[in-house]
């Protein structure tokens, strides 16, 4: 098996792992707030990456990877912006409809092209453009229902696309400039990450929920929920970070919008959420979306693959050959020149 089917492979693998493990999560932690009442979102986040912070310390313990320090104000700042982002959806939630919510999360991926436009350069073609267009309407038909604006739910919205769009930049180009795993970058992150949610989880919720986590009743099934949540947010923390770097932030989102689609629909099965023509029209358009960018990425990861080799060959016949040096088209021997001997003519 070749190095790029093995890519392939484990960029398959973490895209899967990732959407199994959101989805369990989300229908866990569903149980955990809607029947168990247990609404403190926030705080819950930050046990989850304290709980995924001790699970990576072992694994470091036991030699399962390589622990590589860098930049330590790089990773401060990242994970610090990070767990701002959170807390920061989190509030967008509170002070907005459900509705507005829907339209932040839907506004991250042309904020990340755009950002990635200014500030990394990169380009998207015009096929990339149209599919996601067409995936962000079939879940705006889906997901959006009630728009009700207000000034502070719009502000907190507007920081929670920015700071959320950066975290995930950061995530890609930190990962590749410093040449760190992703299990690296999420080890040495997670403690900055958890020790900001768990300094503003407990206020946020209480400004959310009007509850005090602390006085919460934990009886037994509660307490295995949450267990079981942190658990699961182990393989969804890794995977988040697995997927940014294989792939880009807006493919990450991309898998997102996947990830709602299909709890939209688990939901439907499983517990029998309300469910109309409105949904059903939105996921399929949304699935088109998906399959036209999937399609797309992979046509365009094919044509880099073929310039790539090219190049590639190029230079080793170059090297092969350091007699004929091409420039500007024209072919220059580098070969001595022809000396007359008066003594021979």
């Amino acid at each position: 098996m070749g190095e790029g089917e093995n890519v392939h492979l484990g960029t398959i693998g973490a895209l899967s792992l990732s959407v199994v493990s959101s989805v369990s999560i989300v229908i866990c932690n569903k149980a955990l707030m809607s029947s168990l009442h247990f609404i403190f979102a926030t705080t819950l986040t930050s046990w989850h990456l304290l709980v995924t912070f001790c699970s990576l310390h072992v694994a470091l313990k036991m030699r399962l990877f390589e622990h590589k320090p860098f930049d330590q104000k790089a990773v401060m700042g990242f994970g610090i912006l990070n767990g701002t982002s959170i807390g920061l959806l989190n509030l967008s939630l509170g002070f907005n409809s459900v509705g507005f919510y829907q339209m932040t999360k839907l506004a991250i991926i042309p904020c990340t092209i755009l950002l990635e436009i200014l500030f990394l350069g990169k380009k998207f073609s015009r096929r990339i453009q149209f599919s996601l267009a067409i995936l962000l309407f079939g879940v705006g038909i889906a997901t959006v229902t009630d728009l009700q604006l207000n000034a502070l739910g719009s502000f907190l919205s507007f920081l929670a696309v920015i700071t959320t769009c950066v975290a995930q930049i950061m995530t890609n180009t930190i990962q590749k400039k410093f040449k760190v795993s992703s299990t690296q970058l999420l080890y040495q992150t997670c403690p900055y990450q958890a020790a900001t949610l768990l300094i503003i989880g407990p206020y946020l919720d209480k400004v959310l929920t009007d509850l005090n986590v602390f006085y919460f009743k934990y009886t037994t099934q509660v307490t295995c929920v949450i267990v079981l949540s942190c658990l699961i947010s182990i393989s969804v923390n890794f995977s988040t970070f697995l997927v940014i770097g294989k792939t880009s932030p807006v493919t990450y989102q991309v898998l997102g919008h996947l990830k709602t689609c299909l709890v939209l629909a688990f939901g439907y099965i499983i517990v029998r959420d309300p469910f109309n023509w409105r949904n059903i029209l939105g996921i399929l358009v949304a699935m088109v979306g998906m399959l036209l960018y999937s399609y797309s990425s992979i046509l365009e990861n094919q044509q880099k693959a073929v310039e790539t080799t090219l190049q590639a060959a190029q230079a080793r016949e170059g090297e092969l050959d350091p007699l004929i040096n091409v420039e500007s088209g024209n072919t220059i021997l580098n070969k001595r020149p022809l000396v007359w001997n008066k003594e021979k003519d």
